[in-house]
């Protein structure tokens, strides 16, 4: 996983909480943190996490790596 890709994963992280906050609490935590929804940096915060949930969309599809198993060998007698 990329360095990028891990940034997108912890904003899409908090993302998730801060939805689960509001929607089991009613509350924000990124405007009550940055001043609001209609602040500059709420803006910018919901922003890249909008974006960092396009990137972990990729994440969706990407196709996962083979495990490579040895042949098992068996023991002699």
């Amino acid at each position: 996983m990329s360095g990028i890709q891990r940034i997108a994963l912890v904003l899409t992280i908090i993302g998730a909480i801060n939805w689960g906050l509001i929607g089991f609490f009613q509350f924000d935590l990124v405007a009550s943190i940055f001043g609001g929804q209609g602040a500059a940096l709420a803006r910018i915060i919901y922003g890249l996490v909008g974006i960092a949930g396009l990137i972990n969309l990729g994440l969706l599809f990407k196709p996962s790596p083979e495990i490579v198993r040895e042949p098992e060998t068996k023991p002699t007698r």
